[in-house]
């Protein structure tokens, strides 16, 4: 699996962006007058397909890495999301299939993202995962439901069997969703992540191990492609196997060496 990237890539970093978290996401409603103690965390309904399972889980593998010095996060994906009393009790709404949080106790555990246990913190950043069955639903009512109740800064919808469906939205200084411009190879800049996200086409070494698709993935601002645990394994066993061929090439021209210098004669000792 190769992660190289090509030397001609435009990673010209949009002005005008800030990398702190997303404070104007606190809203009045967020603390419901009494707050719902039945929560559920699982509703047993399963993403729209394995693909769809394998691309939120290497969003979220990926954005740990690339926030592992910043702990002070929190990334998460398909949890439920409560965020009012009304939602809470008709439990209407099952959650983003990714989404990050800022300046956050990213330590602890969590079932689900409870706004009246997080001081009012909406995400800062969502990823929705689409299919023909949600595509209008992302679209319509998520989306407006993520610029004028949640106040998302960075809302990102991507359908993993259409390389070509990659498309983002930014909140303006008047809390209204703009629509990210890509650059030259179609990523999108995510200003609260201080990532590129866009298209990777490649094979992932995931149960069960994908074909060549074209996965959705964070890219540092350099434009170098950030690596999944597996491929960072992958690396680090790479390296190792070529430091021991190195040693053993090492030792077969001492091999040699020695055995001219004995058909010469000479102790190869000295």
């Amino acid at each position: 699996m190769s992660t190289e990237i090509s030397t001609e890539i435009s990673t010209e970093i949009p002005t005008g962006t800030a990398a702190g978290p997303n404070y104007s996401a606190i809203a009045p409603e967020w603390q419901p007058p009494v707050p719902p103690s039945d929560l559920i965390f699982d509703d047993g309904v399963p993403l729209e397909s394995n693909r769809h399972r394998i691309a939120m889980n290497v969003l979220i593998d990926a954005a740990l890495n690339a926030l592992q010095d910043r702990p002070n996060s929190f990334v998460g994906g398909n949890m439920f999301v409560y965020y009012s009393r009304e939602q809470a009790m008709n439990r209407d709404f099952r959650g983003p299939d990714f989404f990050a949080v800022l300046d956050v106790d990213g330590n602890r555990e969590r079932q689900g993202w409870v706004l009246w246990e997080e001081s009012g913190r909406y995400p800062d950043v969502i990823v929705e995962l689409m299919s023909p069955s949600t595509t209008q639903i992302d679209l319509g009512v998520k989306k407006l439901l993520y610029e004028r109740t949640f106040h998302t800064a960075e809302y990102y919808v991507y359908d993993p069997f259409n390389p070509r469906s990659l498309a983002g939205w930014r909140l303006d200084n008047s809390q209204s969703y703009q629509a990210c411009e890509p650059n030259q190879q179609g990523w999108l800049w995510c200003e609260k992540l201080g990532l590129w996200l866009g298209t990777w086409d490649g094979c992932l070494r995931r149960e069960p191990v994908t074909g060549t698709v074209a996965w959705l993935r964070f890219y540092h601002p350099d434009g170098s492609l950030v690596l999944l645990p597996e491929e960072i394994a992958q690396q680090a066993q790479e390296r190792a196997d070529q430091a021991e061929e190195r040693a053993d090439q090492a030792e077969e021209r001492a091999a040699r060496l020695a055995a001219r210098l004995q058909a010469l004669g000479e102790d190869p000792a000295l």
